[in-house]
């Protein structure tokens, strides 16, 4: 099977960079290509072997990710990689390889994301009860640092959302995965050493934050399952956001994911709502 590699870049970790494309090289089973995307910045100075595409402006995670997969349709896998990321390991590709090779309904594998201590924030275990990050298996989301996507599973249920930006799109492509009958896993074993950080770093993440949990509702819910699934974020938000300027960004994304537009609505079958469901991630919270 054929692996591509898919890297975004802003221009701001060149050392970073260069670290997690030597990780790349230094895989027992080569990749067949490494797409890196200069999102609205300069391509910065990178191997021969890399391929660069340099977009104009900053079109978000959504956007970037996307101008990849556009480099990489003839790939079997795609693997979205952090900049700021290592893989550790040297037969990270081979394990992916085997695991789809395993199963051909495979459709995405998220990798587990540890710090330089080895320890692994609670948010980024993709399900409920996530004391344990080395238990792995189906889930019903994964994590934008380190993930592969079945490119037969994209041709079906269609590439990144663009409005987006950043912020839920995984939520929206595994929604779309699951939907179509394609496996979600979370495979620990994988690994990506990532600095630990807090998604509110990024100074908009209130807003986009709320915005895109408008258009997951709008794009993928049954009707009766929209003032569920937003009310309990609305009350979510309010117990714990403990800043002003906070809780105003948060309810003018609120706004603007109702009067903005954010792709096609198809919502999901009631029998992915009750898939959703057993594997404890009921698309209400």
């Amino acid at each position: 099977m054929k692996l591509g590699v898919a890297i975004l870049t802003m221009g701001t970790r060149p050392k970073e960079l260069a670290d997690l494309l030597e990780s790349v090289r230094a895989q027992t089973a080569p990749a067949a290509r490494t797409v890196v995307v200069a999102n609205g910045c300069e391509v910065p100075d990178l191997p021969p072997w890399v391929k660069t595409v340099q977009l104009a402006e900053n079109l978000g995670v959504t956007g970037g990710r996307n101008a990849a997969l556009e480099h990489l349709k003839d790939m079997d896998l795609v693997l979205d990689l952090d900049d700021d990321g290592l893989l550790v390991a040297d037969d990270v590709f081979a394990t992916i390889t085997t695991l789809y090779e395993q199963d051909p309904r495979l459709g995405i594998v998220g990798f587990r994301i540890a710090d330089e201590t080895g320890a692994t924030q609670r948010r980024h275990v993709p399900r409920l009860r996530a004391g344990d990050p080395m238990r792995g298996g189906p889930v019903t989301g994964f994590l934008g640092g380190a993930h592969v996507l079945s490119t037969r599973m994209l041709d079906e249920v269609g590439p990144w959302p663009q409005a987006f930006f950043f912020a839920h799109e995984e939520t929206d492509m595994a929604w779309r995965a699951i939907d179509a009958d394609w496996k979600v896993v979370y495979e620990p074993h994988l690994l990506l050493q990532h600095p630990r950080t807090s998604p509110a770093r990024h100074a908009f993440f209130y807003q986009v934050n709320a915005r895109n949990r408008v258009y997951l509702a709008r794009r993928h819910l049954p009707a009766a399952l929209v003032p569920v699934y937003l009310g309990v974020w609305v009350s979510l938000t309010l117990a714990r956001t403990r800043s002003l300027s906070g809780l105003r960004a948060w309810f003018g994304g609120f706004a603007e994911g109702w009067r903005t537009p954010c792709g096609p609505r198809k919502p999901m079958r009631w029998r992915t709502v009750l898939e959703l469901t057993r594997l404890g991630r009921p698309p209400v919270i």
